[in-house]
């Protein structure tokens, strides 16, 4: 069984009103019958009505002639003139240097800022003080930009600055209200709106065309609406207060005819070779089509410049690809070839569309095909397969109406009741200022936390959809903390070394002081501080900074004053080593190092003059009862501090000695008591004999190397 449904649309014009019935059998449209009514006087300006009273009568008249027909008629689909549309382009922009990563709620707040900057603009350009006087009835994004560079998705971006370019279109609130006042006056309510360029562009340029710069022109009575698409969207709407009158009166001044009956010759023109007219003083005259195009010429030139000047302004000073003409004035002799040419396109690139050109469309027999069809026929499908509907929201409790021109969203209703975000968004946090080391640093605070919205109670995103009287709310973002960051984190991590001293292992972290106490690297920087660092990065850092000052000192050059003249002895000195190497003290120490120590030698004396290669003492050598043995007598005295030093005494860094030569004898036999012990035998008397070398001697004979000396001691009588 087929499903039958009637459409009743209204195309409300300035000279004249349209109603259509519409028929939908299972996705087919049939166009059953259709009224064209004139008014009676100048209702409407440039699409707008002035007097409701008036056009309501003309809406009454259509549908009571409609109903005795087809049967009561008490809704009906209509469109808001296209001319009344307002289309600006605006770009937003966000410093988000030093931000977390944009992610998808960032960038619709980016896009939101961007359409109420346009909205704005098209209440200045209108001169209306509150922007959401305009309700935006859809934007598109034109680009997205980071950093000043074109870029596909701000989505996961981080740079200095992102911005958003947008083209937003806007209705301004009086001419809907208009037109549901005078519907009301008919006892019409109104079951479905929608916008009369994109009811014409929905029936003749599908989505998948609106890739393609195009300009579609409705050519009326007394405006010429012009819509654009490119990039697949609609970018511009615009209107010329010049149409298909001027070509009427054009003709009734150059043939003397009343209006009525030169729009009658108007029509002729297009399907006969010659016309028959006659003029205000009764003579009927047989005229050439071509004779009286030519005659009209000039007002077919104006018409056709000031339509293709509009959409040059709006296509931003270049041609389009193609220009498609609807509605009755399209009709006008010579029009599409005329605008090819002020447009500079080939001729088969302007063309008039009629109803033929809309798919899934059938019309009665009765019915005459032509492109003034087109405009109503799109609405009354248009505006019950893309119904616009009203939907009152409460944003903070206040009430707001919405166009519904698709699936309305929290973000359209916080732009429709006029609050910025921005102004809800968080304040950052307080900065703090601090020194350190003596330079100056500002140290950011928390950013502020954008808005909580909320829809009906729930946390809500700004792409959420929205149903009638949902109640959103929005507060204001929590303003950002103050800056939370310890010393450490101002400092450079490979500051920091793991090393092995002496066997122990190390962690080495730079100093810290805070206004001039100690501090720690984990704590919490506040406003104002004055903060040193002092890094540990050579080897007498370290050993200072873990107190191995032994270590220090051992490493110092080992000197010793001799007669007042200081020496060094850089192999007495103490040692450190890095991996094994020996290493100065001004060496930079490196995580991983491994240090270690060799101390510091102490000498004797004897060492010390063996190093200065001097003797203090002179030696012979003897045999002595027929063993060796060896004299010495000094020839020099070591003394420190005044005090006298033998051989095997030690000397330490720093020691003052004084070295004073001394006048030597030869050896005599005496001095051999010094060498060696002499016992007296038992047996003995007390007597002895001193030999040298077998031959007696004395006590003070001289005595040379390699001399034999012996005590005999005589036996004594009993």
């Amino acid at each position: 069984m087929k499903k039958k449904q009637k459409i009743f649309a209204l195309d409300i014009g300035t000279r004249s009103v349209v109603g259509i019935i519409l028929e939908e059998i299972d996705g087919i449209f049939q166009v059953s019958d259709i009224l064209i009514e004139e008014h009676k006087k100048r209702a409407m300006l440039d699409g707008q009505i002035h007097d409701v009273p008036a056009v309501a009568e003309v809406i009454s008249s259509i549908k009571k002639q409609l109903e005795t027909k087809h049967g009561p008629l008490h809704k009906v689909c209509v469109a808001a003139a296209g001319r009344a549309l307002k289309t600006e382009t605006a770009l937003a922009s966000s410093n988000i240097k030093g931000k977390p990563l944009l992610q998808k709620n960032d960038i619709l707040h980016l896009e939101l800022s961007a359409v109420q900057q346009a909205q704005a603009l098209a209440a200045e350009h209108e001169h209306d003080a509150k922007g959401y006087h305009y309700y935006c009835v859809g934007y598109s994004v034109l680009f997205y930009r980071l950093d000043g560079e074109e870029i596909g998705s701000l989505i996961d971006q981080q740079g200095d600055e992102a911005s958003v370019e947008i083209i937003a279109t806007f209705l301004p609130r009086v001419v809907v209200d208009s037109l549901i006042a005078a519907l009301n006056r008919a006892d019409l309510e109104m079951e479905a709106l929608t916008l009369e360029p994109i009811a014409a562009i929905n029936v003749l340029i599908p989505e998948s065309m609106r890739r393609l710069n195009v300009a579609l022109v409705d050519i009326g009575a007394g405006t010429s609406d012009i819509a654009i698409t490119n990039m697949g969207t609609v970018i511009a709407y615009g209107m010329v207060p010049t149409a298909g009158d001027e070509i009427t009166e054009a003709i009734s001044n150059e043939l003397l005819l009343d209006f009525p009956l030169a729009e009658q010759a108007k029509r002729a023109l297009q399907s006969s070779e010659e016309i028959t007219v006659t003029d205000i003083l009764g003579f009927e005259t047989n005229l050439p089509s071509q004779e009286v195009i030519a005659k009209i010429s000039p007002a077919v030139d104006r018409l056709s410049g000031e339509i293709s000047k509009e959409i040059l302004r709006l296509n931003n000073g270049k041609p389009p690809q193609a220009v498609m003409l609807v509605g009755g004035g399209s009709l006008t002799p010579e029009l599409p070839g005329r605008l090819a040419s002020f447009l500079e396109l080939p001729h088969n690139r302007a063309a008039v569309r009629g109803v033929e050109a809309i798919q899934n469309v059938t019309l009665s027999d009765d019915v005459k095909k032509g492109p003034e069809l087109v405009t109503p026929i799109g609405i009354a499908i248009a505006a019950k397969q893309a119904p616009v509907q009203y939907v009152t929201a409460y944003v903070n409790d206040q009430p707001v109406r919405l166009f519904e021109v698709k699936d309305l969203t929290v973000g359209d209703c916080i732009l429709a009741a006029g609050l910025k975000l921005t102004k809800y968004h968080g304040t950052p946090g307080k900065a703090f200022f601090v020194t350190v080391n003596g330079q100056d640093i500002t140290l950011p605070g928390g950013h502020g936390q954008p808005p909580l919205i909320e829809k009906n109670g729930m946390p809500s995103e700004l792409d959420e959809t929205i149903q009638n009287h949902d109640r959103i709310t929005v507060h204001i973002g929590v303003d950002g903390s103050s800056p939370k960051v310890t010393i450490g984190e101002l400092v450079d991590t490979s500051s920091s070394k793991q090393i092995v001293l002496d066997g122990k292992p190390h962690l080495v972290t730079p100093l810290v002081f805070r206004d001039n106490q100690t501090g720690s690297m984990d704590e919490i920087i506040q406003d104002r501080d004055v903060i040193r660092i002092e890094w540990i990065d050579t080897l007498m850092d370290l050993l200072t900074h873990v107190g191995y000052h032994d270590w220090l000192e051992g490493i110092k050059p080992f000197r010793i004053s001799i007669n007042g003249v200081e020496t060094f002895f850089p192999v007495y000195s103490g040692k450190v080593f890095i991996h094994g190497m020996e290493t100065k003290l001004s060496a930079k120490i490196k995580d991983g190092d491994v240090i270690s120590f060799k101390s510091a030698l102490t000498p004797t004396v004897k060492d010390l003059l063996v190093k200065k290669q001097l003797t203090t003492e002179t030696a012979i050598r003897i045999t002595f009862n027929g063993e060796e043995v060896f004299l010495t007598k000094e020839s020099s005295r070591i003394t420190r501090n005044g005090t006298k030093l033998g051989m095997d005494d030690r000397l330490y860094s720093g020691d003052s000695i004084e070295i004073e030569e001394q006048q030597t004898g030869s050896f005599i036999f005496q001095d051999l008591f010094n060498a060696v012990e002499i016992n007296m035998p038992s047996h003995s008397n007390g007597n002895f004999i001193l030999l040298k070398n077998g031959v007696e001697t004395t006590f003070y004979e001289d005595i040379q190397q390699g001399d034999q000396l012996e005590i005999l001691w005589p036996q004594g009588s009993r």
